[in-house]
Formats: structure tokens, sequence, C-alpha cells
């Protein structure tokens, strides 16, 4: 009896540990999955419950630490890789994000042996010695960053970022020939990536030839109607070659993009005093002290038009602020005396008029004011002297355009590679992204059109959710705040649900936590039983499977070793492009049967969608989208033109069925449709309506 007791005990243990160890793999995918869709503070939690269960295992560590690099918690993610590295040491990929670390937290040299390390197990991997040879520049070790650029170039000699980074240290050098030549080989490797004209027009600049820099900045402008950047320096250049009107264009351009743009608001600013419009030039830098309160030399700026206006108590606050910080400002002292004089102050403008004197006799007698050596410690050889980068803040500078901080552009570049989603950022044409029945979105850009469809509203009619339901393809990341609140949700419908099992919106609700928080296999689990319960009343049910399967689909794929995303762009353009089958050549793996088989149940799903809602635009629209990327592009139009015949202000199936329609060859077709989704909202159409047409001229 006592060892069939012991035997019984042995077996329920194991029985324990197996469904621990069930657990602990599912909570360990729902991270990922939570971190590939960048839900960067839910997927820690995650993490943080495996690493609690299992504190031996690298992986949760390192994913951890891949997130709190996106949180820009760089002292966390180095600690995370290094927990990571103490339980496999044998861990790339470890090596390469503590490497990230470090070198934000500016520790150039163990940065270095981090790449080092890394390359040692994965040999030629262009982005650690690209981060590698940024590393040695940042450590002014110019002869070994060289040498690491070499080898890459040697490794990689068809991709242009390894000229473009080497070019960046030629201008760090001050050889700006050298630095030239890189661009110019970068554009003869990828004449439609926008950055290689953008930082060459930089380069241009900086030499005084404005007029070859304005051509550059315009073809990158061409290539990328959205980045601000190119217009704030098209900007500066104007602002050179005496167009200040087109300047002003320019800054107008960027802050109808982005109201908040401190640079373009702050260089407007600038633009509208030199020609008196004082009253709105306060407004400009009012936003820039909004959005940064310590920004002296915006409020500088603002002081001396607060003066003009004649609101010398206002002048004199702002003065204040700025002597306050920068106690041997001499200007300031002077600007102050004048306007305690209009005040009748005597007494006061005199003690700032001996100050200022004070300073400027300390300066000829030798001694260095900190203004006056700021001054010298951030220019540089070369610099243009009407302009500042932003993270220079000389007090003196105060009268200075702003351009894009070099430094911080670095940074984006070591940092771009393991930020956001595990898939091929160089992707630079991408269908408009699926819908999405959610809670949240995200704040568009440019377009507010609020998606509505009735079948939604009768949905929210009924009150049967604690949130309304949106249709959306902005997905937003959750708070904090919110992702405890859908937890405690699937809590209170668990409940509910015990009591009444049969309820489908109980289900349906849960299901929607489900999604939100990024646990796939709880949300199909849900949402199954809601069909099951309501077989023909139940299309939303069909259309959140049909996405979470997908969502599902797009995760697992992204965790295969090299294997792009689903999501990764299918699109073909130029000479070779041609109609593609679903067909392929090869024979298919074990792998790319269970794919097919998942693509077909989403398919089905929205077959259902169809045959319960007909007038539901977004069913085709998605099966259009699941249709593209299997490259069957002759049925994804066929489901666009549904869409559209439903909706026919939706941009986005315009914008999908023109890449559609390019993809096989039907350039006029496919041109047409991209034009009415930029007239619709979408400019980044325009980019590639532009792309294609230097494309066809140098096919001719």
């Amino acid at each position: 009896m006592r060892r069939a007791l012991t035997y019984l005990f042995f077996l329920l243990a194991i029985a324990v540990h197996m469904q621990a160890q069930v657990n602990t793999d599912r909570v360990m995918a729902i991270g990922r999955n939570a971190l590939y869709f960048e839900d960067y503070v839910l997927s820690i939690q995650y993490f943080n419950q495996v690493i609690k269960a299992k504190p031996w295992m690298a992986e949760p560590y390192f994913y951890r630490a891949v997130a709190k690099l996106n949180l820009d918690d760089f002292q966390g993610a180095e600690e995370d890789c290094t927990l990571s590295l103490e339980r496999n040491p044998f861990l790339a990929q470890a090596y390469y994000a503590r490497g990230i670390a470090r070198q934000s937290l500016e520790k150039y040299a163990g940065a270095i042996e981090d790449y080092t390390k890394g390359l040692e197990f994965k040999p030629g991997d262009r982005a650690m010695m690209s981060n590698k040879a940024i590393a040695y520049v940042q450590k002014k070790d110019f002869t070994d960053a060289e040498q690491v650029f070499e080898e890459l170039i040697r490794a990689h000699p068809k991709q242009s970022l390894g000229y473009l980074t080497r070019a960046a240290m030629y201008l760090e050098k001050g050889d700006t020939a050298k630095a030239l030549s890189d661009y110019d080989r970068a554009i003869a490797l990828d004449s439609f990536y926008a950055p290689c004209y953008a930082n060459r027009a930089l380069t241009l600049y900086q030499s005084g030839r404005y007029a070859e820099a304005l051509k550059d900045l315009n073809q990158a402008i061409r290539l990328n109607t959205r980045e601000p950047g190119y217009y704030i320096n098209r900007g500066l250049v104007r602002y050179e070659l005496n167009d200040l009107r087109g300047a002003m264009a320019d800054y107008d351009q960027v802050i109808e993009m982005d109201a908040d743009n401190r640079i373009a608001r702050f260089n407007r600013g600038l633009l509208r005093a030199q020609v008196g419009d004082d009253n709105r030039a306060i407004e400009d830098f009012d936003v820039v002290l909004r959005l940064e309160p310590d920004n002296d030399i915006a409020r500088y700026n603002r002081a001396t038009l607060l003066f003009k206006t004649g609101d010398y108590r206002a002048t004199i606050r702002d003065l204040d602020a700025v002597l306050r910080r920068y106690p041997d400002f001499v200007q300031g002292y002077y600007y102050r005396a004048d306007v305690k004089r209009r005040l009748n102050d005597l007494k006061g403008a005199d003690r700032d008029y001996i100050a200022a004197m004070k300073i400027e006799e300390d300066r000829r007698r030798g001694r260095r004011s900190l203004a006056s050596t700021a001054a010298k410690d951030s220019t540089r050889s070369g610099a243009n002297d009407r302009t500042r980068e932003e993270s220079d803040r000389n007090i003196e500078k105060f009268s200075r355009l702003v351009v894009y901080d070099r430094k911080e552009e670095q940074k984006s570049k070591y940092r771009s590679e393991i930020r956001g989603r595990v898939q091929d950022r160089n992707v630079q044409v991408e269908l408009e992204p699926m819908f999405i029945l959610t809670y949240y979105e995200r704040q568009a850009d440019v377009r507010e059109r609020v998606f509505y469809d009735r079948l939604v509203e009768r949905f929210n009619d009924r009150r049967v959710l604690a949130w309304r339901l949106l249709l959306t393809n902005r997905e937003a990341a959750l708070t904090e705040e919110q992702i405890a609140a859908h937890f405690a949700s699937i809590d209170s419908y668990s409940k509910r649900i015990e009591r009444t099992p049969s309820n489908a919106d109980l289900h349906f609700g849960r299901a929607l936590d489900y999604l939100l928080v990024q646990d796939f296999t709880e949300a199909l689990r849900d949402l199954d039983r809601t069909i099951e319960l309501a077989p023909d009343a139940a299309p939303l049910a069909y259309f959140a499977r049909a996405v979470v399967r997908y969502k599902q689909l797009e995760s697992a794929r992204s965790q295969q070793p090299d294997v792009t995303s689903a999501a990764a762009s299918p699109f073909r353009f130029g000479a070779a492009t041609r109609p593609s089958t679903s067909a392929d050549a090869r024979d298919p793996s074990p792998a790319d049967e269970a794919r097919r088989h998942e693509h077909e149940l989403i398919l089905r799903d929205y077959d259902q969608v169809i045959r319960l809602a007909p007038d539901f635009a977004f069913a085709y629209f998605n099966r259009g989208n699941l249709r593209c990327t299997g490259r069957d592009f002759r049925a994804a139009i066929a489901d666009y033109d549904e869409a559209i015949r439903r909706d026919p202000e939706l941009a986005e199936a315009y914008f999908n069925r023109g890449l559609a329609e390019l993809s096989m060859g039907n350039a006029a077709r496919g041109i047409a449709d991209l034009s009415k989704a930029g007239e619709l909202g979408l400019p980044s159409a325009y980019s590639i309506i532009r792309r294609m047409t230097e494309e066809s001229k140098s096919n001719e």
C-alpha cells in the first residue's frame, strides 16, 4: 500500500511538473507575442512570470531586455542581458542587445567587446559589424572604425547602409570629400532610399553648396513625404538661397504633420520675427516652451518679441529666467537694462548695465565665461555659422536656425535594428494593415477618420461590453493601467461564465480581453465557443477569430530564424515585375503545409463573415490583404473592389489595390489607385507614385 501511494504521488508530481512546463512555455509565447506587436510593458509582465517560475532560463531575461531597450531603460536592459548570458553564454543576440544598451549608456569599450563576442557566434552579421564600427567612432578611434567598415562593406557589398554610416565617420573626421564619395556610392546602390539623398544634402549644405543640397532634399522628399527632418533641412537651404517664402512653407508643412514639432516651431518663430510677424512668432515660441520649459534660447527669443510688442513685465520674467541659468550672458543684461529703463527702474537698469560691463572686462583680461566656453566647444569646423544643432544650448546662438542633431541621428542608427517589431525593417513598400476589433487606437499622423460600420454600431447599442468596440487598423499598445483593467476584466468574465456558461456575449467579451493582452490561444478558445453558441449571429466573432489566427501565424513566423514576417512586403516592382501565382516551384516543407492550413482557416472565417454580413467592407479588405501576402493579387484586387464598392472613402483599400495592380504590371491602374488614396488622406501613396515614375524613366 505504501509503495502504491508513493508511486501515485510520483505520478502526481510529474503531472504537476508537466503542467508547470506547459504553462511556462505558454506564458513565454504570449510574452513574445506582446513584444512582436510592440506591447512592451505588457511583454515585461509576462517575462517576469516566467523568470519567477524558472529563474534559470536565459531567454526570458533576453526578451525582457529587448522590451526594456524599446522603453529606453538601457541600464535595466544591460542587467537583463548579463543575467541571460550568465545562464547561456552562447546566446549571440544577447551580446548584440547588451552592446546596444551599453552604447546608449556611452560604455563604448564594453559595447565593442559585446559586438566582438557576438560576431564569434554570427560571423559577418551586418548589424553587429555596423554598431561596432559606430562605437569605435564614438570613442574617436577612427583607425579601428575604418577597419571594421572595410570588413562590413566587403561582407555586404550591395548594402547602402555600410557606405552611409562610413560617410558619417568621415564627416566626424572632417573629411568631406570622402564622405560625399561614400554617399555617391550609397545612392548608386539604392537610388530609391531617401536617407542617401538627405544625408548627402546635409553635407552639401554645410559645405555651402546650397543648390546641390536643395536638389538632393527635393529627391528625398519625393521618396518619403512624411519625414519632417527633410522639410526642416530644406527650409534651411531655402533660407540660405534667400527663398524665405519657401523656407516658411517647409516649416508650415512640418507643423501641419506634427503641431508639436519643436524644431519647426522654433525655426518658424525666428523667420516670423525676421519679417515682423511678432505676435505669431510669439505663438510659436509659446509652443516650444510648453513642450520644453527649460529651452532658454526659445525663452530669450520670446523675450525680445514681447519687448517689441510692449509687454515689458512678461519680457522681464523671461529675461530673469534666462539670466538665472546663464549669469554671464552679456547681451541678456544689456537687454534687461533697456527694459528696466522703460519701466522707470533706473537703479535696476544701472545694475544690469554694470554687470554686463564687468563680464566684458573679465573677458578682455582672459577670463572665459560659461557662454564663451560653450560657444568654443560647440563650434565644429566647417559648420554653418547661421545654424546650430538641437542639442547645442549655447545661449549666444539664440538667433540661429536649428538642424537635426547628428548625435541623435547616430544613436538612431545603432538602435534601429532592435527597436520595434522583429521583422525586416528595410521593406519600403507595405500594405496598409488589417482592421481589427479593439477598444483603443493610436493617433493618426494626418487622417482623423473614424471607421464606421452598422454591424459594429448595432453590437455597441446592445451595451454588453464594458468598453465601446472600435474598428481600426491603427493598433495602440496598452498602458499599465489598461493592462491591469483587462486582466481584471478577464477575471470578471470568468466568474460570470461559471454562472452562465452558455452566454455567447461573455465569451466574446473575454476573447477581446485576451486578444488585447496578446493571449491568442485563450482568445481562440473563447471565440470558438462564441461561434458554437451563436453560429448564425456571430459575424464579428468570425472576424475577430480571423484576426487572432493571422496574428498568431505572424507571431509564430517571426520566431523562426531567417524567415521574414507574414506581414513582410510581397511586392516586387520594376522591370522584373510579373504576375504571380500562388504556386511555388519547390516542394513545400511541413512548416509550409501548416502555414497554408492556417491561411485556409483564416480565409474560411472571412468567407463566413461575408456570408453573414455581405455589406461588411472590412472583411473584404482583410481578405484582400491575406491574399496579397500569398501573392494572389487577382483575388486580392477583387476583394478590394468589393470593399470600395461598400465604402468609397476607404483610402486603405485604394492604396492596397494600387500596390496589387502594380505587382500585376498594371502601372496605370495602380498609380490611379494610389493617387486616389493620397487624395483621401494617405500621403505615403505619393512617394510610391514618385518611385514608380522615376523607375519607369530609368528603364526607358
